[in-house]
């Protein structure tokens, strides 16, 4: 089943599958019992808009998404919202999307560290394999826009407590002057091109 998947750049054409993305987030947070930070439908279709977002399709089904963001003038990226559905779990398709969304992010802004949050153990490994370390909370941006995406998460009250020192979640970054230069993914360099009308920053 993994070969018919396509793992695409997004665009507005997938609005369509955004209720759909949120939804499979709520359902999974729920399940695994941790929080995460909600969006709205308008937050995420304007990352499809500014081609920051990777979705995954079998034909018209979603399967899977994440996107990204930048904060503090560019110098940091994160890759967030990494989701798959339930029918197409254990297949490898999470590590598909986040390759491209890594490859995305490095593409965009070479220079820029790429960090994460996350509580699932899956992302962090992926994130390891791709070159990120664990760091303490004080190694990410400061951009108050950032932290004010982990107000609508259950453990929030954990972020306060710590003066945002720790929370649940674990801090990892890529540093990309620790690094060669990325290799970027054809179907990455081939998607950017196709979307019209756009300014890649």
């Amino acid at each position: 089943m993994e070969n018919k998947i396509e793992v695409t750049v997004a665009d507005e054409s997938h609005e369509k599958y955004v209720d759909t993305i949120l939804e499979t987030i709520s359902e999974a947070a729920k399940v695994r019992g941790t929080g995460i930070a909600k969006r709205t439908h308008e937050y995420v279709l304007t990352k499809m808009r500014e081609a920051k977002a990777v979705i995954a399709l079998d034909g018209d089904r979603f399967a899977g998404f994440s996107y990204i963001e930048t904060w503090q003038n560019k110098k940091y990226v994160t890759t967030s919202g990494l989701i798959v559905h339930p029918d197409y779990r254990g297949q490898g398709l999470a590590k598909r999307i986040k390759d491209m969304t890594f490859t995305l992010a490095r593409m965009r802004w070479p220079h820029a560290k790429i960090f994460s949050l996350t509580s699932g153990a899956a992302v962090m490994a992926m994130n390891t394999q791709l070159g990120y370390k664990p760091v303490t909370f004080a190694d990410l941006t400061d951009d108050e826009s950032f932290w004010k995406g982990c107000e609508g998460c259950v453990n929030v009250d954990v972020l306060h407590r710590t003066g945002r020192k720790y929370c649940i979640c674990t801090g990892m970054l890529y540093d990309p002057e620790e690094y060669l230069p990325a290799k970027i993914a054809p179907e990455v360099l081939e998607r950017i091109s196709k979307i019209e009308g756009k300014v890649i920053e």
